[in-house]
């Protein structure tokens, strides 16, 4: 008869599940079920086996069919507690675990397994909290605990997944969304998730596939709309800029840019170069001080960008800041070893150890590149200017400032109008190393009547009280 036929196959698949011959099982029990479908029982064992092979979703339709064929299976009711549990349908879960209560209210399994689902529900109330807050380490760490009861749970690993993208850890987000398609291919989450990994790696292309997926699977999924809403925006935005700068429009790039980075905030990889795209657009239109600030900003996003070290460094260097172009420089030439880096460091370290020094082209307020006449005519003011006979009437304080300021203007004529000692003060050697003047025994005066030639060439003082005066021949 169908059911003496039945309990054999239910007694080989008892027999192959204590040997934990799962597959086995599950056949013999499917065999029993099929020869008299109307036991609780064989749906029972067949949801524990399939529970065991972590197929959830079929053990609960057998654990549901063993409660419906008998309200008062103690185990159908646990097995389908737990696995919703095992689903992450912790509200469901704890429906059950209540309902073996009612039935045997000192069943110590089902008050504990009921204790776990209150606690899953508190789990995904904290996670909730911590979303809404952008707490997204919170949630990552509320969905690890979840996931440790809610193995099968697909919403609590892509809202982890999701955490994992916003926190910039896309490798392990990509991973957990694969997993998941791998299992259901029209999982609308799991495309979202794989599109924002995209979208924050800066490949907007492909995220705008993947959202645009997601909407086919979900129309009304809002994240996976407004995501792919603001990656066509930034797309467009940015490639207008792009089109601007090549075109040669500075101010327009610039508007472009600052447009493209009021789109997303969150999106870190493209506005740390949409920042590095402005400062370059800034830097052609002589924003120098707004150049250096969105290098740092695009550096503050992603630490690793050579391109903004760069722009940074050539602006510090643009306005003498040389310090600190020597510290970006140094960055640049740790990260990667190339000759030209290694020739932008040594620059900006020559400049710094220059401007460390006397700058003799600005005693005498000419550029650096004055011609020989230009210089002597410098001097020839400078030293007029500051000459102490010239000042012999003011006070202490005035004559000993302008005294100092007579000799330093002698001091860089001397050097400047000398080649060879300029070429080496241009190429940053100090002049004291081989046989260069020393202060020390420079007198600015003995270049002072060597320029003029005496008193009687070319001008004359008449150092009478406070009255001076030059006369030029």
């Amino acid at each position: 008869p169908p059911f003496h036929q039945a309990e054999v196959f239910k007694e080989q698949g008892n027999v192959f599940y204590s040997q934990k011959a799962y597959s086995d099982a599950f056949n013999c029990y499917t065999k029993a079920i099929d020869a008299w479908p109307k036991n609780a029982s064989y749906y029972g064992n067949r949801a524990a086996t399939l529970m065991m092979l972590s197929r959830f979703r079929e053990a609960l339709e057998d654990s549901q069919q063993a409660v419906r064929l008998d309200d008062f299976f103690m185990k159908g009711h646990l097995r389908e507690g737990k696995c919703h549990l095992s689903l992450g349908n912790a509200k469901a879960a704890s429906r059950c675990f209540k309902k073996v209560l009612e039935l045997e209210p000192s069943n110590r399994e089902a008050k504990q397994e009921n204790k776990t689902a209150e606690n899953l529900m508190e789990l995904e109330k904290m996670a909730n909290f911590g979303f809404e807050k952008r707490d997204f380490r919170k949630v990552v760490f509320c969905m690890d605990r979840a996931l440790a009861v809610a193995s099968a749970c697909h919403r609590f690993k892509i809202f982890k997944a999701e955490c994992l993208a916003l926190l910039g850890r896309y490798p392990e987000a990509q991973s957990v969304a694969s997993d998941i398609l791998r299992l259901d291919s029209t999982n609308a989450d799991a495309l979202y998730v794989r599109g924002l990994c995209l979208y924050y790696e800066d490949c907007i292309d492909k995220a705008v596939q993947f959202f645009i997926q997601a909407l086919r699977m979900a129309p009304d999924h809002e994240k996976a709309r407004l995501a792919c809403r603001n990656a066509k925006a930034l797309k467009a935005k940015k490639d207008e800029g792009n089109q601007a700068f090549k075109k040669f429009n500075f101010e327009a790039a610039y508007q472009l840019y600052t447009e493209a980075l009021a789109i997303d905030p969150n999106n870190i990889k493209t506005n740390a170069k949409l920042y590095c795209n402005r400062a370059t657009a800034g830097a052609k239109l002589n924003k120098v001080n707004q150049t250096i600030e969105d290098c740092t900003n695009a550096i503050k996003l992603d630490d690793t960008y050579i391109k903004a070290y760069l722009r940074r460094a050539q602006s510090y260097m643009d306005t003498e800041q040389y310090e600190e172009a020597v510290r970006d420089y140094e960055k640049v030439y740790q990260t990667e070893k190339t000759s030209e880096h290694k020739h932008l460091l040594k620059t900006a370290q020559l400049e710094l150890k220059k401007s460390k020094r006397k700058d003799y082209y600005k005693v005498l307020g000419v550029a650096k590149n004055a011609t020989e006449d230009e210089i002597k005519k410098a001097y020839r003011k400078r030293a007029l200017m500051h000459h102490p006979d010239r000042h012999s009437s003011a006070t202490a304080e005035v004559q000993k400032e302008e005294e100092k300021k007579f000799k330093e203007v002698g001091e860089a004529f001397t050097v400047l109008s000398d080649p060879k000692k300029k070429i080496r003060y241009d190429n940053g050697h100090d002049l004291d190393d081989d046989g260069g003047f020393s202060g020390r025994d420079f007198d600015a005066n003995d270049i002072f009547r060597a320029f003029f030639g005496g008193h009687n060439d070319g001008f004359s003082f008449d150092s009478g009280p406070g009255n001076f005066f030059f006369q030029f021949g």
